[in-house]
């Protein structure tokens, strides 16, 4: 398949901003095809974690999502910083997002979210036997609610396709599977 890879011949940037930047490729098909101008959106990458409580629940958080005019039902996620080791950004946005700690964290899968239009990774992890240990320590412009949610309780949200965020199904999907719970 690497025949099929193209040839990027220039890049130009158009915007560049915190959490997205829009570049313009010109591109050579291996069939020697120009394509004049291929967007893509450079996101940093992310991670999505399936948490489960010490008592099993599972751990999701409701939030407005801005994009789509939604409140959305999520799992706990977000960027990983620069340098920063995906684990490591699992451990910190479950901490900051929900103030549970979890010593049992295990990476399921990597997704690319949308490989077609951008170029990020998310790593999607499973956590159990948490516990509350903090209060939420919420980034600027975050304003989320965390619920406790039964397995079954999930699985009906999912039913009636109320977790409305693909990755987030994604995740969940993963850790049900995991689990046996498929």
């Amino acid at each position: 398949m690497a025949d099929q890879k193209w040839k990027i011949l220039s890049s130009t940037y158009i915007h560049s901003g915190p959490w997205a930047t829009l570049r313009r490729d010109r591109c050579e098909m291996p069939d020697g095809k120009i394509v004049p101008d291929y967007y893509v959106l450079e996101y940093p990458n992310w991670v999505n974690i399936a948490a489960f409580t010490e008592d099993n629940k599972v751990l999701m958080v409701k939030q407005y999502r801005h994009a789509a005019g939604i409140i959305s039902t999520e799992v706990p996620g977000g960027v990983i910083d620069p340098g920063e080791q995906p684990i490591d950004a699992a451990r910190r946005e479950l901490m900051e997002e929900t103030g549970y700690q979890f010593d049992d964290i295990e990476l399921m899968a990597t997704v690319y979210p949308n490989p077609a239009t951008a170029n990020n990774v998310t790593y999607l992890y499973l956590a159990r036997g948490g516990r509350k240990v903090a209060e939420q320590n919420l980034d600027e412009n975050e304003q989320l609610t965390v619920h406790a949610l039964t397995i079954p309780e999930v699985k009906q949200l999912l039913l009636e396709n109320r977790i409305e965020q693909a990755l987030h199904c994604t995740t969940l999907f993963y850790a049900f599977m995991k689990m046996g719970e498929l």
